[in-house]
């Protein structure tokens, strides 16, 4: 199964890369790259947040020292600033990513044209005029709307890149079933489009000891649900070896559970056990708490 990874460690949030893209060095930048290309990722996101003062300087500075290092692996230009997008999108050997273009016209209307203009992918983000869509059928309306205009302009669904929305499960559990339902319907929809998402947001205000078991679980369900990519951390092992089709006891497992099949817990390594009982928690058969692990 597995799927493809989108190393996210390129993020002017992050206290030495951020450092080193304000100060303009490029060493730590070219280090991180290589790293991620020694774990084998297939893109390299490259997170400039709003970027409203310097983005537009800054993209295409970045673009060209990784390139520098690593030219093999194709980059997203991740950033709100429009500007520092087409400033950065001539500079890319390899045709990149652009992310991400909500269903908003004021956005797509903008942003569409020039991945069209520059042959590039882009991530369409499932957030549409009145925000976060409420379940999988305006989630399918949105898509329909922004892959009709992405069409229009010469844009096929092979090089569209759909972001369902990943919300705290904590929070919002039946938005975690509807992305999963989402997911499956998404080669109906648009047949050919790619996949991917932060998959990290399923266990923000959550204690920090239990976001890796949720990480984890909801990359494997959305895996077996159809998902193609996940903007994840290369240092991740677990996350890798998913990717790489490493560890089916996990996707087995989890699998059964999605299925009403669950396994008996008493059989499964500690770490599956616990995988298992997360898939429980996001399917809504067991009641969040911060100790679901203990039940």
């Amino acid at each position: 199964m597995g799927f493809l990874v989108i190393g996210e460690s390129l993020n002017v949030i992050g206290t030495v890369i951020g450092k080193a893209m304000k100060e303009r060095d490029p060493k730590p930048i070219q280090e991180e790259a290589l790293y991620q290309k020694s774990k084998g990722v297939d893109w390299i996101d490259i997170n400039l947040g709003p970027a409203k003062k310097d983005g537009h300087e800054l993209m295409p500075w970045i673009v060209d020292v990784v390139q520098e290092v690593v030219d093999d692996i194709p980059l997203v230009l991740d950033t709100s600033n429009i500007n520092a997008i087409a400033a950065a999108l001539p500079k890319c050997k390899l045709p990149p990513m652009i992310n991400s273009i909500m269903v908003r016209p004021e956005r797509y209307e903008k942003m569409i044209p020039l991945a069209a203009e520059h042959n590039a992918h882009f991530c369409a983000l499932m957030w549409g005029p009145e925000g976060l869509p409420r379940d999988e059928n305006e989630r399918a309306a949105l898509l329909v709307e922004i892959m009709h205009v992405a069409n229009e302009a010469g844009i096929p669904n092979e090089r569209i890149w759909v972001d369902g929305i990943v919300t705290p499960v904590n929070i919002q559990q039946p938005q975690a079933v509807a992305l999963l339902n989402f997911q499956a319907m998404l080669q109906d929809i648009c047949p050919g489009a790619r996949s991917t998402c932060g998959v990290s947001n399923i266990s923000n205000g959550m204690p920090d000891e239990l976001r890796h078991v949720m990480n984890i679980t909801f990359t494997t369900m959305l895996m077996i649900s159809g998902m193609e990519s996940f903007i994840a951390d290369a240092k991740d092992e677990i996350t890798m070896d998913l990717a790489r089709d490493k560890r089916p006891d996990i996707v087995d497992a989890v699998k059964a559970t999605m299925e009403g099949n669950a396994p008996d817990l008493a059989g499964l390594a500690e770490d599956v056990r616990n995988y298992v009982k997360s898939t429980k928690v996001v399917l809504g058969e067991t009641l969040f708490s911060d100790s679901w692990l203990e039940l």
